[in-house]
């Protein structure tokens, strides 16, 4: 029985061809497999909550959050009038607690939303170019990279002094060494692939190669390990505010509530402990959906 072997030439040019036709439904598979994950969905829906929270927060409020009543400070949960209470200063906490939302979720986004643009075009132009641009870029991340997230944090706002402002740039400067490390181990990775090869081979720009064939491949990566920083940016970013180096007051946020009601931790200690549960269920609801979504991205099958 004679057989018809396919040329060459028809075999390569189809293979570019599959990897379209698939592009599309692997995302698809990505999103269903993150659907069928009831954890991440779950997470994914604390998450999406807390931002529809922060959007239409200050709407929902029952009370004015900043409105003080030095006679009704330190009410306990379910007062009257004070559902969850109030607190040093006679502020209605859950009113406080919902208007935080809208602060506590920028100042956990902003610095890693930041980081990630820098750290990636850092990353992306040390892999690519490698040779001296990669030892110059890499090793000037490592500088920062070498200190602890934490002590890091807090010089930087230490030497910049307390603010929003100055809080931001602080987590972006931590989070921009982390993104840039794993943004340049995956292009070095990529920029060794055939396709790169042949599309260097056929005259293509080296701004068309990493437009092209690069960024559709390392961006994914980078993303995911990204979503994994919110968490850490949120818990640095309550931090800062609880030192007195990040939101001052009078402005509800929840590192600065734990700060505010540490003196009533012996009078109301459930008071105390409802900022330091927001910041705990948002963390972990961030982590859960960067688990479950690494998990689907990486899923073989």
């Amino acid at each position: 029985m004679e057989t018809t072997a396919m040329p060459a030439s028809a075999s390569s040019a189809s293979a570019p061809l599959a990897a379209v036709q698939r592009s599309p439904g692997y995302w698809r598979s990505v999103l269903g497999r993150l659907g069928r994950d009831r954890v991440a969905l779950g997470a994914g829906l604390v998450v999406l909550a807390l931002l529809l929270l922060a959007l239409i927060g200050p709407w929902l409020a029952p009370a004015d959050p900043y409105q003080a009543s030095m006679l009704k400070r330190l009410q306990p949960i379910g007062s009257e009038g004070y559902l969850l209470g109030s607190d040093e200063l006679g502020r209605d906490m859950l009113s406080r607690l919902i208007v935080g939302t809208r602060l506590s979720l920028f100042m956990g986004l902003t610095p890693v939303l930041m980081a990630f643009l820098i750290g990636s075009a850092i990353g992306i132009l040390a892999g690519y170019a490698g040779g001296t641009t990669n030892t110059l870029l890499m090793r000037t991340v490592d500088v920062f990279y070498a200190f602890p997230s934490v002590l890091l944090a807090i010089a930087l706002s230490g030497a910049l002094g307390a603010g929003i402002l100055n809080s931001l740039i602080s987590l972006t400067i931590v989070f921009v060494p982390q993104i840039a490390r794993v943004a340049e181990a995956v292009t070095t990775q990529v920029r060794g692939r055939d396709y790169v090869e042949a599309a260097r081979a056929s005259g293509a720009s080296g701004f068309t190669i990493v437009r092209v064939h690069v960024l559709g491949n390392v961006l994914g990566p980078i993303f995911v390990y990204s979503t994994s920083l919110i968490a850490v940016s949120l818990i640095l970013a309550s931090g800062l505010s609880f030192l007195g180096l990040g939101v001052k007051p009078p402005e509800p946020e929840w590192g600065l509530m734990l700060n505010t009601l540490r003196t009533a931790i012996y009078v109301q200690p459930a008071l105390a402990a409802l900022p330091g549960l927001m910041i705990f269920i948002t963390s972990i609801a961030f982590n859960l959906l960067s688990d479950g979504l690494r998990s689907a991205m990486d899923n073989k099958g």
